[in-house]
């Protein structure tokens, strides 16, 4: 069975957080993906590495991709990641001008698309990508359960 376009750069979005994993952070991934399907930027969490509680997968794979672009602005790309973006992620999101996100597992405790508010679709605020959750939600999900597991064990 072929996988998806979309199961393929989740796949890539998993690479990434088994980086996070392997540097001792809470494994989620990310990648944006540009209008002809070119990975154009990348990041996993980081926030604990950097003391920096921005350095979320999603902000660090936006600021890669601004960086390769030479622009803020990340119009017609498409962000993919592991977990549902939080506040703050899917602000930076919209601010990119992002035109799809496509996220695997929900978030039922930060969760803004869909799980504890739906910010996308708001409508006051002025840019609305389009969101798709679910892709491999079951093994996004998974990587993010076993490592809580694991954690909670070594303790």
């Amino acid at each position: 069975m072929i996988a998806s376009v979309d199961e393929h750069y989740m796949g890539l979005a998993l690479r990434q957080a088994k980086q996070a994993e392997l540097s001792g952070e809470v494994p989620v991934g990310a990648i944006v993906v540009n209008e002809v399907g070119e990975v154009i930027g990348e990041g996993f969490n980081q926030t604990i590495t950097t003391h920096d509680p921005t350095a979320h997968a999603e902000v660090v794979a936006l600021r890669n991709a601004a960086l390769t672009l030479q622009n803020y602005r990340l119009t017609g790309a498409s962000l993919y990641v592991t977990l549902e973006p939080c506040a703050m992620c899917m602000g930076a999101i919209m601010h990119a001008r992002i035109k799809r996100v496509v996220f695997g597992a929900r978030d039922a405790k930060t969760g803004v698309c869909g799980s504890v508010i739906d910010l996308p679709a708001e409508p006051r605020l002025n840019h609305h990508a389009e969101v798709i959750g679910g892709i491999m939600s079951q093994i996004c999900g998974e990587t993010l359960t076993d490592f809580f597991q694991r954690k909670r064990q070594k303790n």
